[in-house]
Formats: structure tokens, C-alpha cells, sequence
């Protein structure tokens, strides 16, 4: 009888045949765990409870095999980089093994509480009791601080709800990280406090500092709302680690940047929904961003679907989460995207804001007004 304490991972294995298939499963579980041969596996406590258990190889249509192995909690500790390690450590670099499934189990999910706010938190800080969330992107990278601030200030008047940094920007010369955050944060203030509204202004604070979670205590003394940060370049750590902080208290975005080699290759390593999902519930992010059906970056209308689906199960990690599509998305889109994501979705409003120039303010409250027509 299975151990339901054990978290689970199922990996598709795409081998010759089902012999192989068996072989390559059992030495997933030992190159995640031991990274030992199994022969000087110790007898005990070891062999029975740390080495995974392989409980299941099952044939698919497509000649890949999905293999069912299970980690005791311990293995992975309290740590989500640790857990991510135990998951696909030394096997991601390997070829023709891609993981499509996790559950948690009951430890693992009293040990990762997820997002500290997460949809109904959102809401609450934002004040947007239904319907979508506006989040128009703040760029070009080479503007001024000023700029910045003051196409931050226009979309706020439309009726935006979170102001989100370009992940591009950083610490610049032409923006410096201190300059930026302390004019953009100012100008939203302002204009919230002028149009009665309750904008979240999420500043980028990967790329410029070795200590993240400093620049995040910086940015909330500022008077940001929020932060951006991108696990693939700084690692998963840093938003649980805000997550799980009282004294920060500030929802956290995650950004896709540089993961796309572990989603795009279909025989090897991990499936949309597991990384821009299940794997940022884990950490806590409250918000996860991942490239839109129909934008420049070629991710399908399933996989989107199944990203989101990952976001927002009741029944996942933690409270359930806001995702965020972005690329291609504009005034024309909103009846596709809201039929699509339906409500509990942020949208992302990048290049086909800064077309409007002066009148971005205006396009922000016409992708308003098409959500909330909808």
C-alpha cells in the first residue's frame, strides 16, 4: 500500500520500450535522491524511505512511457529549491525524460503555504471585485525615470490596477533602480490619490544587486505595492522566502525570463503547467506571468489554458493565484481573452499601450471597459 505521505512525480520517459522504460525509471529515483548506484544504497532507513520508490511505469499512445515515482518529504526539507532539486535536479539534464505531473501530498502541503495573497488578496488590495486586472507594462528600457513615471501616472487615470515594471529594467544608468522606484511609486501615489483608486505599482528587483531581498524591504519603504521577480535567474528561494515573510507583507509577481528551455523542447523537461503553475504556487508567487496564446513567443491556447487551470485549482498548492498571459494582448483581444481566461486573470498591456503615447490613459479604460462589458 502506498505511503500517502509521500509527494509524488510523474515523469514521461520516452524510451524504446518498456524495459527500458522500467530502467531509466529506476534510475531517476535513485540520481534524484542518492546519486548513488544502487548496489551501495544502504539497507534501512535510506533504501526504504529516502531513495524514491518507482510505483508505476504506464505505456501512452505516443510510445512514451509515464513513470509514477515517490520522495519522502524529508528528501526535500522545508526549502522549495530543494524540493525543485529532488523533483528534476541531475535529471533535468538529461535527454528524453520530461516531468507532467506532481502531487504534493499532505506534508509537502502543510510545509509550502503558497501565495501570502494570492486572487481573493489581490482583489482586496486593489479593489477590483471582479472582473479582470488591468496591468499595463511601464518601458522602454532607456527611459527616464520621469518617463516611466509619468506613463505609470496616465494608465492609473484609465483605470489600471497594477503598474508592472519591464522586466528589463534594473539599475540602469538611463533609470537607476533608487530614481525609479522612488518616481514611480510617487506617481501612482499621486494619482490614486487623485482619481480615488488603489493601483499597485510591482517593481523589478532582479538584475542589480546581490541581496534581492533587501531591494525588496527598499522598494515596500518606497511605497511600492509589490515586486517583480524572475525565478528563472535569481531561483525560486527568493519568493518563498518573501512569501513566507510577515514583516514584508507584499505580493509577489514572477516573470518567465530564461525558463523557456525547460518547456519548449516536448521530449524533455517540464510541462507549461508545472513550471508556470504548480511550480510558482510552491514558492508563492501571488501572481505568475507566462507568454500569451497568439503573441510572439508560440505557446499554444492548451498550454495557456492548462497554465492558468495550474494558477487557479482550488485544490492546489496554497491559496490559488492570478495568472498573467502576456504578449499580444490589446483592446481587440478582450472579448477572446475574457471568453478564454474568464475573470481571475491579469492582464499584461505592454507595446500595444505605448502606441497610444499621450493617450494611453485612454486605451487603459477602453480594455476596461471591454472586460467589464463582457
Amino acid at each position: 500500500m502506498a505511503d500517502d505521505n509521500r509527494f509524488r512525480v510523474t515523469y514521461r520517459i520516452f524510451a524504446g520500450d518498456e524495459s527500458e522504460a522500467n530502467t531509466r525509471a529506476k534510475d531517476i529515483a535513485l540520481e534524484q535522491t542518492v546519486e548513488i548506484p544502487d548496489d551501495v544504497v544502504p539497507d534501512g532507513f535510506i533504501r526504504d524511505e529516502i531513495v524514491g520508490h518507482v510505483e508505476a511505469v504506464n505505456g501512452q499512445k505516443n510510445g512514451s512511457y509515464d513513470a509514477i515515482i515517490s520522495y519522502a518529504p524529508d528528501s526535500a526539507g522545508h526549502e522549495v529549491v530543494q524540493l525543485i532539486n529532488v523533483i528534476f535536479g541531475n535529471t533535468s539534464i538529461q535527454q528524453n525524460v520530461r516531468v507532467v505531473g506532481f502531487d504534493a501530498g499532505p506534508e509537502i502541503e502543510r510545509r509550502f503555504t503558497g501565495a501570502r495573497f494570492g486572487i481573493d488578496g489581490l482583489r482586496a488590495l486593489t479593489g477590483r471585485k471582479s472582473g479582470g486586472l488591468i496591468s499595463p507594462v511601464i518601458k522602454p528600457q532607456g527611459s527616464s525615470p520621469a518617463q516611466l513615471a509619468l506613463i505609470a501616472s496616465r494608465c492609473v487615470a484609465g483605470g489600471a490596477d497594477i503598474i508592472k515594471d519591464d522586466h528589463g529594467l534594473a539599475n540602469q544608468t538611463m533609470a537607476p533602480f533608487e530614481d525609479r522606484l522612488k518616481a514611480v511609486s510617487d506617481a501612482v501615489a499621486e494619482a490614486n490619490a487623485k482619481h480615488g483608486t488603489k493601483a499597485l505599482y510591482f517593481v523589478n528587483i532582479t538584475g542589480h544587486t546581490s541581496n534581492v531581498v533587501e531591494e525588496a524591504f527598499r522598494a515596500k519603504e518606497a511605497g511600492a505595492g509589490g515586486v517583480l521577480i524572475m525565478p528563472g535567474l535569481i531561483g525560486f528561494g527568493t519568493a518563498q522566502h518573501l512569501a513566507a515573510n510577515a514583516d514584508f507583507g507584499l505580493p509577489v509577481m514572477t516573470h518567465p525570463a530564461f525558463t523557456g528551455p525547460f518547456v519548449l523542447t516536448p521530449t524533455t523537461g517540464i510541462d507549461h503547467a508545472i513550471m508556470y503553475g504548480t511550480f510558482q504556487r510552491l514558492a508563492g508567487s501571488d501572481i505568475s506571468v507566462f507568454p500569451n496564446v497568439g503573441g510572439r513567443f508560440g505557446f499554444t491556447r492548451e498550454e495557456c489554458l492548462s497554465i492558468a487551470d495550474a494558477c487557479r485549482q482550488p485544490d492546489g498548492m496554497g491559496a490559488p493565484m492570478m495568472p498573467s498571459p502576456g504578449g499580444g494582448m490589446s483592446v481587440d483581444r478582450a472579448q477572446d481573452m475574457v471568453s478564454m481566461y474568464g475573470e481571475d486573470v491579469v492582464f499584461l498591456l505592454g507595446g500595444s499601450l505605448l502606441r497610444q503615447r499621450d493617450r494611453i490613459g485612454d486605451t487603459v479604460k477602453a480594455m476596461r471597459d471591454a472586460i467589464d462589458s463582457i
